[in-house]
């Protein structure tokens, strides 16, 4: 059975109906006559038309036979190809591209007393010098950046953005029983803070900071619920009030139990990590190697007096701490 052509530029010829030949022709003796269409092959205008046509489809035939063949692309390629942007660009680290994400949601935090509440001058020297009596008491201090001349800085310690209108989270021996709170954001700006809610269970606080920046942001919070042993971890904060320093290493363990040395405070689920944090690091934030916030820094194991590192740091899962800030559970 033929098929119709599908793409058909002309018809074919009919009996002219006109001509009076076409009538008295005998059928027995001669064919019936076909006028000739305006597209056959006798129309000088359609016959230089397709011998241009014939030459142009020759030329691309032409062309595509001394044309090379193109090599397909194989996984040895691609291997290569990736293995040669390794050797000639340097790529930042995980813990580096985990610092960048988190870094502008970390701030400084200070905490400042006055003067007339301490019994001497005395007091007022201990208050500058001696550690906090906490697990992880904020770094040594001096009246630098005090309000008046009345004041003493009491702690310093770090905090997390965890709502861009300037809610932070910190611990709450970084803050207690201070007379104003100072916080300094990451691209320099101070303001103000209060304390809009605490969590005394997990040592944790809320801040609000009266200023923030107009290009706020803040820190990506991450359920702890496929956290593993093994897993990076780096923390950020203000070690001895020096920073923001980094430090990496990895989840220890998990659901661990901490006991202040004092005795009088007992803290269950928290995460137990190897990365470095010492006095000022309280608040901090722990992060994945995403840049998202998997805990808050709290406590750190030291029997000895000195409560400084020995490999053994613990944070307060963030589905924890922020319930404390009113934040809905993952």
């Amino acid at each position: 059975m033929r098929r119709s052509a599908l793409y058909s530029s002309s018809r074919p010829g009919r009996l002219s109906e006109a001509s009076p030949a076409a009538d008295t022709a005998p059928v027995a003796t001669a064919p019936a006559t076909v006028q000739p269409s305006r597209f056959s092959a006798s129309n000088p205008r359609v016959l230089w038309a397709a011998i241009g046509l014939l030459a142009v489809l020759l030329a691309f035939t032409l062309s595509l036979s001394l044309r090379p063949g193109q090599r397909r692309l194989t996984q040895e390629d691609i291997n290569a190809a990736v293995l040669k942007t390794m050797e000639t660009q340097v790529l930042p680290s995980e813990y580096a591209r985990a610092y960048d994400k988190i870094s502008p949601s970390v701030v400084r935090v200070i905490s400042y007393v006055k003067k007339s509440r301490l019994k001497d001058e005395k007091d007022v020297k201990n208050a500058r010098l001696a550690p906090r009596p906490k697990a992880l008491g904020p770094a040594a201090g001096s009246e630098s950046g005090a309000g008046d001349d009345d004041e003493v800085e009491q702690g310093v310690g770090t905090g997390v953005v965890i709502v861009d209108k300037g809610v932070i989270l910190t611990n709450l021996h970084v803050v207690s029983g201070a007379d104003r709170i100072k916080v300094i954001f990451s691209d320099g700006l101070e303001s103000v803070a209060t304390v809009s809610g605490v969590q005394p269970e997990n040592d944790l606080a809320v801040l609000q900071a009266r200023t923030i920046p107009d290009d706020m942001i803040a820190a990506t919070m991450r359920s702890t619920s496929d956290l593993a042993p093994g897993d990076k971890v780096l923390v950020v904060g203000f070690p001895f009030g020096i920073g923001p320093s980094a430090s990496g290493g990895i989840v220890s363990g998990l659901q661990r139990v901490f006991r202040s040395p004092e005795g009088k405070q007992e803290m269950k689920n928290l995460i137990q990590f190897d990365a470095a944090a010492n006095p000022g690091n309280s608040g901090g934030p722990l992060v994945t190697m995403d840049g998202e916030l998997v805990g808050i820094v709290t406590a750190i194991l030291n029997p000895t007096s000195a409560r400084t590192f020995l490999g053994i740091g613990f944070a307060v899962p963030i589905e924890n701490a922020a319930a404390a800030a009113g934040q809905p559970p993952f």
